[in-house]
Formats: C-alpha cells, structure tokens, sequence
C-alpha cells in the first residue's frame, strides 16, 4: 500500500498537502495514514485512491486498523533522529511543566492533532512542530 501510494505521488508530483486538500483531512494525520500508522474511514480511503488512481486494494488497506509498532533502535535518518534527540533532551523538561500546569497524567496521542509549518527567518527558515493533545489525568481508585 505504502510503496503504491509513494509512486502514485511522485507520478502525479503531489505534495502531501495537495493529497490531504483533495481527500479533506490534515496532512500529518493523512500522511501518517498513507504509512501506515493510522486507518482512514471508508470514504476518505477511497478519495486517496481515487485521486492517486489507484485499485480498491489501496483503498482497502488503508481501513484496516495498524499495528503501530515501530523500530525500537536509535534512528538514523537525520530527521528522525534529531526529533529522538529532542525527546532525549526535553523529554524531562516537558513531562515536568506538563505536571506543573495539569497535574499527574499524560497527553493523548489518540485525541490528537500536529501541524508542521515553515517559517522565515534572516537567521535560517525555521521548522514549526505544533502538538495538541488532550490532557488525561491518572486516577486514584
């Protein structure tokens, strides 16, 4: 599914944002789909297919519920892996200050949504990654 839909882009020379435009969701969470990290809804499985002309296969696949299970070594890709090192770095930091304004719990990566924006800047165009997550606070029982 993933190759199908990888070489269907690069035909067509269709941005991840032009695909998510045409089938009407966001880019990461469409992206993310089409590698198989989430399932579509029918319908919009169908317009990824239809918009990349692909089979009923591709469009099938992309319902079915993932695994989501992923290489548990360090990354290499350089991209992947500056987003570890990040986490490395600030994951303490952030788990701390999400403590301090929420109290004990966690964010959802379920209820959920990501954004990535380019911004201009003299010094270098900087890379913008926006999370919002639901906060979900542990129980005492």
């Amino acid at each position: 599914m993933t190759l199908a839909i990888l070489a269907a882009r690069k035909d067509r020379g269709m941005s991840w944002e032009a695909l998510a435009d045409a089938v009407g969701l966001a880019p990461v969470f469409l992206t993310s789909a089409c590698l198989g990290m989430n399932s579509l809804k029918p319908e919009h499985a169908a317009r990824v297919a239809d918009t990349l002309g692909l089979d009923n296969e591709v469009s099938e696949a992309l319902q079915v519920f993932p695994h989501k299970h992923w290489d548990k070594l360090v990354p290499t890709d350089p991209v992947i892996y500056r987003l570890y090192e990040i986490v490395g770095v600030y994951g303490d930091t952030i788990k701390e200050i999400i403590h301090e304004k929420f109290g004990d719990g966690i964010m959802s990566a379920i209820d959920f949504s990501m954004h990535i924006d380019k911004e201009q800047n003299p010094a270098g165009d900087r890379v913008v990654i926006s999370m919002n997550g639901k906060f979900l606070p542990y129980k005492s029982w």
